[in-house]
């Protein structure tokens, strides 16, 4: 049976080739190692425990259930089970529809997504971020950073009910301009037909992606893909000239500063070289401060576009005019070739010199030369035009208000800014509380780290949480916020003393390492060859031994999963031996899952 990494690496080697058709795909799904791997890829992930339609999660997997799962792949009776229809709450309020695959089904899509990914990332363009291997909603934003420098209009994209309303007939035939297997046409059909269950009642499917499916992002990238291709082709045509004219200011005040240096050069008299000098420095510093080249030239125009998912936002180096002529074109093309709307009113065309809104940042473009000096303090020109990701204070606000650690007083028509106890929280051991709050700063900053003005921002972030922190330690032990300050920290580090599983003395030290701006590493080209990893014992390994990890006994082995570790029963043999290996899986014998599972009841 052929190595999956060789598989997926050999269908990656034709990816960039634009003329290729992928035939005879749909056999690579017999490959039982490919599912394995699909295997071990799913294995840590907690959603995997709750169950879909059919009642079934990912424990109790065994080599048998895999390969009846192929077996029916095989013979194409496979019918992906409707998922099932939960709501996740949203920022505003709202609630989110989310679907749950059965595990059979999200093990086929895994193998389903491995392949796809393999066809299509050398085929995908630089300008798409979303959902894809070592790009990020920080690549995609680093990469305006680095490519919209200039710009004077922005057009943030919205596309209405994206995921919802992909239209199948169309996907299908994107698809099939890549692929011509109708095995695995008609595989991907079935995911799309699929439906889901609500209040245990059927709705089919007539449009979107599989709902909560994992091989939805990928398939949404392919459709998407044809906007991409759009845009960069729209793009070719829209720009214009090599760059911008010089402006006539600047030029004549280069070439008499041209003229002055030739004359202090040639003056042999020191009082009126110093005087020459003097004059040379004021102008050049004037050329510093002056913009070079003309914004208003006509014969100069630029379109840029980055996309993440189901946002995106063009920068254009042109007129207002040009931009809602661009708007117009990108809604028509939405519409005819995708069957999808774009949001007029959402759709903003804004002036660079304010606040564009993309992936939580407000993006606006620096109006005014910033002069600056090298290492050796001359004056350098620090290019106007510069685009500036900022991190609002509404943004914090907000975060704050969802976490429940702020609140507001008033002071001379001002609104402060006050810590607030989180009540909820008092019951909580007090090292387990700092660890929630360390979790909540760290994943906050992690995302902002990249804004412009992340050390002013978060510094607000971080006292508010700190001191939101020792207030609520300072409710659960009834003490003063003083003395739980004074009491907790030593050499200026707050820390809370608590005992690990082995009974070791331990410091829970809350998070004080500041908040300074991180560049992201960017390769406008990504590595398209995938590389598979294995563990040193995989699942499939340890499945295959046929010798029981609790009994030690011999024969067929069933895989026991547990969502957290810590959930492992202590008291038990298989939870003794899972903390033991620190694992939340255990490879048991039939006879022992049997015991497990008479435990759980």
């Amino acid at each position: 049976m052929r190595n999956p990494e060789v598989i997926l690496n050999t269908l990656c080697s034709h990816s960039k080739d634009k003329d290729y058709k992928y035939e005879r795909i749909y056999r690579i799904l017999f490959n039982e190692e490919l599912f394995m791997l699909a295997y071990e890829k799913m294995k840590s992930k907690p959603g995997n425990m709750t169950a879909g339609t059919d009642g079934k999660t990912i424990d109790g997997t065994t080599l048998q259930r895999i390969g009846k799962l192929i077996d029916s792949l095989k013979n194409e009776s496979y019918h992906p089970k409707p998922a099932r229809r939960v709501y996740i709450p949203k920022k505003n309020g709202k609630k989110r529809p989310l679907g749950i695959p059965s595990f059979e089904d999200k093990l086929v899509q895994e193998a389903v997504r491995m392949i796809l990914e393999a066809i299509y990332e050398g085929h995908f363009e630089d300008s798409s971020h979303g959902f894809r291997p070592r790009r990020s909603c920080h690549t995609a934003l680093t990469s305006i950073q680095l490519t919209f420098t200039g710009v004077k209009w922005f057009i943030e994209g919205d596309i209405k009910g994206f995921f919802d309303n992909i239209d199948h007939q169309t996907l299908i035939e994107v698809l099939r301009k890549r692929i011509a297997d109708e095995r695995f046409l008609r595989l991907i059909w079935k995911f799309l037909k699929a439906g889901y269950v609500e209040n245990w009642k059927y709705n089919r499917t007539y449009s979107g992606t599989p709902q909560g499916g994992i091989v939805s992002p990928i398939l949404a990238n392919i459709y998407l893909d044809q906007f991409d291709k759009y845009m960069k082709e729209y793009a070719q045509a829209f720009d214009k000239g090599e760059k911008r004219r010089t402006r006539k200011e600047y030029n004549s005040l280069n070439a008499r500063t041209v003229s002055l240096r030739k004359k202090w050069r040639e003056e042999t008299d020191k009082s009126v070289k110093s005087q020459l000098l003097d004059k040379l420095k004021r102008m050049q510093e004037e050329k510093l401060a002056m913009p070079c080249s003309d914004e208003m030239d006509e014969n100069f125009r630029r379109l840029k576009y980055i996309r993440y998912a189901d946002d995106f936002l063009v920068g254009v180096i042109g007129s207002k005019s040009e931009s809602e002529r661009i708007k117009a074109d990108i809604a028509a093309f939405m519409r005819e070739r995708l069957k999808l709307e774009l949001s007029t009113e959402k759709t903003l065309i804004t002036h660079a010199q304010e606040e564009a809104k993309f992936l939580g940042f407000h993006i606006t473009v620096r109006s005014l030369n910033v002069r600056k000096r090298n290492r050796k303090g001359a004056l350098k020109r620090d290019f106007k035009g510069k685009v500036m990701l900022n991190l609002s204070s509404e943004t914090v606000k907000e975060k704050l208000q969802n976490l429940g650690t702020i609140r507001f007083t008033q002071k001379d028509g001002k609104v402060i800014w006050r810590p607030k106890i989180r009540t909820a929280l008092t019951g909580m051991d007090a090292d387990k509380m700092v660890a929630k709050y360390n979790l909540e700063i760290r994943g906050f900053y992690n995302y902002y780290c990249i804004a412009n003005n992340v050390s002013a921002t978060c510094a607000d972030f971080g006292y508010i949480m700190k001191y939101s922190l020792y207030k609520t330690l300072a409710r659960k032990y009834n003490s003063s916020l003083r003395k739980i300050i004074r009491k907790y920290t030593k050499d200026k580090v707050f820390s809370i003393p608590y005992k690990d599983s082995k009974g070791n003395e331990k410091q829970r030290i809350l998070y004080h390492d500041g908040f300074k701006r991180k560049t992201v590493g960017f390769h406008e080209t990504c590595d398209n060859i995938l590389f598979t990893h294995y563990p040193k014992r995989s699942l499939a390994e340890r499945l295959r031994n046929n010798v029981c990890e609790v009994c030690g006994g011999k024969g067929p082995l069933v895989m026991h999963h547990i969502r957290t570790l810590k959930s492992a029963n202590k008291n038990t043999p298989w939870g003794k031996q899972m903390l033991l290996m620190n694992r939340k899986t255990i490879a048991v014998c039939e006879e022992c899952f049997a015991k497990i599972k008479e435990a759980e009841q």
